[in-house]
């Protein structure tokens, strides 16, 4: 992603990703539902790097638009009656998150976002940001949805990487994601062989907002 103003190795988009993500100095700040090893300024440092990103003027719109707030709303009822009507999930867990993921359904200005931001895909050294790799969701988004995918999880790192992302952010709206974005992967984890139910991972997300 030749636009990024921030370190992405070119050799990401070249060779296969075990090869890649070994070119890459450093490492990640941790994995979803683990423990990270990162320092407090390593945090704010990768929230520094995605204040860059989102400050950045917008690439240019190409391929496949975005989901708009009444598609995303009419997506998220949809599979929040299939995780009840399939038993994947109890109703009352669903039902509370709904309400919390409302909050982020709202009119947003659009960044330069890298769509899937999650912690694995930000690797630092030290306490300084060395990489970001997987930019095939990049484009027009919303900043804050950006926070909440890299602080999946890890929502006691979320002050520090506020720290260094600065500004006045709406945490309601970082919650709203954190139930979006968990109440549209536990189906389809279940169903490609990984398991949302393991501590720190995406139900545990929703339970925590109980």
């Amino acid at each position: 992603m030749s636009l990024a103003p921030v370190p992405t190795p070119k050799v990401l988009w070249r060779r296969p990703p075990a090869l890649a993500i070994a070119a890459v100095p450093g490492a990640t700040l941790g994995r979803l539902g683990g423990p990270s090893p990162g320092s407090p300024a390593a945090w704010a440092a990768a929230g520094a790097a995605i204040r860059k990103l989102h400050d950045a003027p917008l690439p240019p719109r190409v391929g496949r638009a975005g989901r708009g707030v009444g598609e995303l709303a009419t997506e998220l009822d949809a599979e929040c009656a299939l995780l009840v009507a399939n038993g994947l999930m109890p109703a009352d867990l669903v039902t509370r998150n709904r309400q919390v993921a409302e909050a982020a359904l709202r009119p947003w200005t659009p960044a330069f976002t890298h769509g899937d931001l999650q912690i694995a895909h930000i690797f630092v050294e030290g306490d300084a940001v060395t990489g970001i790799i997987d930019w095939s969701e990049a484009g027009w988004g919303d900043a804050l949805y950006d926070l909440a995918t890299f602080t999946l999880g890890n929502e006691e790192h979320l002050d520090d990487v506020l720290v260094g992302y600065g500004g006045d952010i709406d945490l309601e709206v970082i919650r709203g994601w954190w139930a979006v974005r968990s109440l549209l992967a536990v189906r389809w984890l279940i169903e490609h062989g990984f398991d949302p139910f393991l501590p720190g991972c995406e139900v545990d997300v929703l339970r925590s907002r109980m």
